[in-house]
């Protein structure tokens, strides 16, 4: 299916989540922030399936001083 990550259109499997958006990204989940569809996503519900033509921006934190 398709979806779209950071702007860009991406093939996913069906029944793909955001965690295993996440593991393709060799990201982990305490280390960013996800909004689907323009919506925050809590930390629990990354395991739920993703729809084609969803919209997921992911925002990695960074440190710094």
């Amino acid at each position: 299916m398709l979806i779209k990550v950071n702007g860009q259109d991406k093939e996913v499997p069906e029944g793909s989540n955001i965690l295993s958006l996440l593991d393709a990204f060799k990201l982990t989940p305490d280390k960013v922030a996800v909004e689907l569809n323009r919506r925050l996503v809590k930390t629990a519900l990354y395991g739920n399936a993703l729809e084609s033509g969803d919209q997921v921006e992911i925002v990695t934190f960074v440190g710094g001083g």
